[in-house]
Formats: C-alpha cells, structure tokens, sequence
C-alpha cells in the first residue's frame, strides 16, 4: 500500500481574482458619472461663497482685529454672517417660516418657479445646440426678436381669448426660430463659426429693438417718448397658475411640456439620433449618409425657437406692462450656464434652471436681510461653471476614481442595466 505521504499531489488550481460586487459596481458609476460632479461643483460653489460672504461682513473683519485674544468672537461672526446669508436665501426662494400661513410661506417658491421658466427653456435650447456640437451664445438676439414679435401681437392685435395667446406665443417662437437659423444657415452655406455670427446678431437685435422703441409705429407705445411699449393685452397674457396671489403663470406648465418634448426628441426620434451623430463625430455622420449641413440647420432653428420662448414668457408671463431693450434681464447668458450646469440633458437643465431660478429669487433676499451684495450670487454662479468645466479639479478635491480606472466584472454591465 502507498502511504498517505506518497500519494501524489494534485496541481495547485490558480485562483481567480476576486471580483467586484455589483453593489460595488454601482457605486463606482455613481462616483464616476457626471451627476456627481455637478452636485460637487455646486457644493464647492457654496463653500466659496461662504467665503467671500465671511469676509465681506463688517462683524467678522472687526473681530479680525482682536482675534488672538478673542478666537471664538471671530468664529462666531463667520457663522453668523454665513448661517445667516444662507438662512436668507432659503427663506426668499424656498419657504419664509417668518410669514404667517403656508399660503404666504410658500410664496417664495412660487417667486422661484417664476425666474426658472424662462431659464429653463432658453437653457434646452443652448443645450440643444451643444448636442449638435454648436455652441449658440445669441441667446440675447433671440430672446429680444421673440420678445419683439410676441409683444407686437400682444397690444397691436385684437384676437379673442386663448387664439390671442396662442398666436403671440407662435410669433415669438418663429421669430426666435429665425434668427437663431441665419446662424445655422451661414454655418451650413459658408461655414462660419456660429460662436462669431450669433455674437454679431446679439448687437444687431439690441440696436434693431432699441431702434423700434423710440419709433413712434412700430414698438413704441402710442403716446409716450419712453423707449417701451405698450401693456400686453389682458387676452396675451399667461394666466396665473394658482391665482392673482401669486407670479407663477402657466407658461411653466408649458415650459416643462417643451422638456418633455425636447428629451423625447434627442432621447427617442430618429432626428435626435442625427442631431446626437452630428455632435459625436460630423465627419462620421457626414459618411453614413447623413446631411449635416441640414442638421446644423435645424438644429439652430429650434435651439432659436426654444430660447426665443423664454423670451415670450417674459413678455407675456412677468413683464406684461410693457417691455423695453433689457427685456432679456441676461438669460441669454444664464442659459449657457443652465446648460452647462445640466449636462446638457433636458431634465438636468430642468433642475439646474430651478436651481438658478432659486439662486435668483434668493438673492434678493439674501440682500434685504443681511445686507449681502447680490454680486456673491453671481460669484456663485460663476465658480458652478469653473467647476462644472473641471471635472478633474473636482475629483481631484474629493478623491473621486476617474472613469474607466477600474474595469467591472464580467457580466456586470449586464446586471446593473438590469437594475
């Protein structure tokens, strides 16, 4: 018999390398993905300003001087002034727990809501437009042109109730639509950069509108030597979504139907798919057979259409007694920032509009209560974008993995789509 310590050995078996979870794997898509960077990015926006709002506040910078004797009198101050800014913000964009009544509390929000809607929907159509891989900074020509049609059927044409509106908002849709396509036109024709051509329609429609305002005629009210027109009809205007007591109006409602129609469009149409192409790669869509010129061309055409929508919701839905040259109150701008801010994802711009809606209605606030210039805000806002185009500053200061830097299980893919 062969003993035991005779009997051969059987070959070691390599073992496999342990595989991650797909707990594991999910959570590294949620670290990775770019929800998660604009989150940050908004959070480190915060932190700055709570900086500036520190030092600018007249407390803090007294207790500066003592504060080797007395620390905690500084530390105090510094969270006075922040609790307090920010305290302020919620209050003037959220809910104001110093009102009497639900009613009253939740008029922020509603203030908030209001400053969104024209954010939201010029944002898709700046987001749009990057999907197609253009970057369309005319919002302000198209909003004022939009504004301009939509306010001239507003007081000039008599139509009953509900047509009234309905072909304003139609007007100014088209006319945003068409001033947005020369861009999109010029770009297909003789290629030029669609950045230089919007910029220069900027100026043309400020000084266009600005002309029309002081002609007796045309834009100017009847009557009057200031550069305005006239009040929107009562059949014009946006009704008011929850009554006189509040500004929301149902241009909102519109707005969110116009984003679920834009990510049905880039989400599920073969059109979208186009447009999506177009951006990736137009060289490659250029050779599957796909007309990019017509692309460019429609895609400025709506990107138009939609940030001259937000044009006609200023004019019929918050400035309904007449408007003057500054009626785009810089949404043109703020729309790249929304854009930015959402990914360019129609829902991301949804909230990233809400968000600047509620920066926009708090910071009023924020500097009626604690004497906080309203220029933080815009810092703010500014420090979004800084961060939203640094993705790898931001992972950088939270140690994010980069994307990519670990390859899932086999399989995997398939069971977090499942999920």
């Amino acid at each position: 018999m062969v003993s035991e310590a005779e009997q051969p050995t059987k070959p070691e078996q390599p073992t496999k390398p342990e595989q991650p979870s797909t707990s594991h794997v999910v959570l590294r898509q949620i670290f990775t993905g770019s929800a998660i960077i604009s989150v940050l990015a908004i959070f480190l926006a915060l932190l700055v300003g709570a900086v500036l709002i520190a030092a600018t506040n007249s407390d803090v910078q007294d207790s500066a001087g003592y504060f080797f004797s007395r620390p905690t009198d500084m530390l105090k101050a510094i969270w006075d002034s922040v609790a307090g800014a920010y305290s302020s913000l919620f209050q003037g964009s959220v809910y104001n727990f110093r009102r009497p009544g639900f009613e009253n509390g939740i008029r922020p929000l509603m203030e908030t809501l209001t400053f969104a809607t024209p954010l939201i929907v010029a944002g898709l159509g700046v987001a749009l437009a990057f999907r197609i891989g253009m970057f369309n900074i005319g919002g302000r020509g198209q909003m004022l042109i939009a504004a301009a049609c939509a306010g001239w059927v507003g007081f000039g044409v008599n139509l009953p109730a509900g047509l009234h509106l309905l072909v304003a908002v139609v007007a100014g849709v088209v006319g945003g639509a068409l001033w947005g396509g020369i861009a999109g036109l010029l770009k297909a024709r003789t290629g030029a950069h669609e950045v230089i051509v919007t910029i220069m329609l900027n100026y043309i429609a400020f000084y266009l509108i600005a002309y029309l305002l002081r002609t007796p005629g045309a834009l100017q009210a009847p009557g009057s030597n200031n550069p305005k027109t006239a009040a929107m009809a009562d059949t014009a205007v946006f009704p008011t979504l929850f009554g006189d007591r509040y500004s929301l109006h149902w241009g909102f409602v519109l707005v969110i139907v116009v984003t679920v129609a834009i990510w049905w469009l880039l989400e599920r149409s073969g059109l979208g798919f186009r447009f999506r192409a177009v951006g990736e790669n137009p060289n490659a869509a250029r050779v599957a057979g796909m007309n990019v010129d017509r692309i460019y061309l429609y895609g400025m055409l709506i990107s138009g259409g939609l940030v001259g929508l937000a044009g006609v919701a200023q004019v019929l839905g918050t400035v309904t007694t007449g408007f003057s040259a500054d009626i785009d109150a810089g949404i043109g701008f703020d729309a790249i920032t929304v854009a930015l801010l959402g990914r360019s994802k129609p829902w991301g711009v949804f909230f990233a509009g809400i968000l600047f809606g509620a920066f926009k209605a708090g910071g009023f606030a924020m500097q009626a209560a604690e004497g906080v210039p309203i220029d933080i805000v815009l810092v703010v806002q500014s420090v979004i974008v800084l961060f939203i185009a640094a993705p790898p500053l931001v992972r950088a200061v939270f140690r994010l993995p980069k994307p990519g830097s670990e390859k899932p299980a086999k399989g995997a893919n398939s069971k977090v789509g499942a999920l």
